[in-house]
């Protein structure tokens, strides 16, 4: 367990870890490094009802335009600058900008000169499952 700032905990473990799934966010990047991008952290664990992911986008990149067709998606703007796009609509994704995608509503996301960092919160889709044919 870390402290908030990510420094060692009393158990002298390190890294961004808070509690649980939780995550210090500033620490996630730092220690990610300028390169990493992709989904830096995620929810995991069986029983939980939500998915969570922190994205960082490089300088450039782009998550094409797709429709989500069974989920609302909740993102916040952590670090950076980009646009994201839903339902034909531009807004800013910076730091502290909220936004629900609705599900059915196309939606993209670009980043800025500088990359972005997102959270991206959602139900949890179920597992797949095999059943018998009918």
């Amino acid at each position: 367990m870390t402290d908030s700032d990510g420094s060692a905990g009393s158990d002298g473990s390190r890294g961004p870890e808070v509690f649980g799934d939780g995550v210090a966010v500033e620490a996630l990047l730092r220690e990610a490094g300028a390169d990493a991008a992709g989904a830096l952290w995620r929810l995991t664990g069986t029983e939980r009802q939500l998915d969570a992911n922190v994205v960082r986008l490089r300088s450039g990149a782009a998550v094409a335009a797709h429709v989500e067709p069974d989920l609302d998606v909740l993102v916040l703007g952590l670090a950076g600058r980009g646009t994201l796009h839903c339902a034909g609509v531009e807004h800013a994704l910076e730091p502290g900008a909220l936004r629900l995608l609705p599900r059915g509503a196309e939606r993209a996301v670009a980043a800025g000169a500088e990359g972005v960092a997102y959270l991206t919160v959602h139900r949890r889709r179920p597992g797949l499952t095999v059943r018998p044919r009918p």
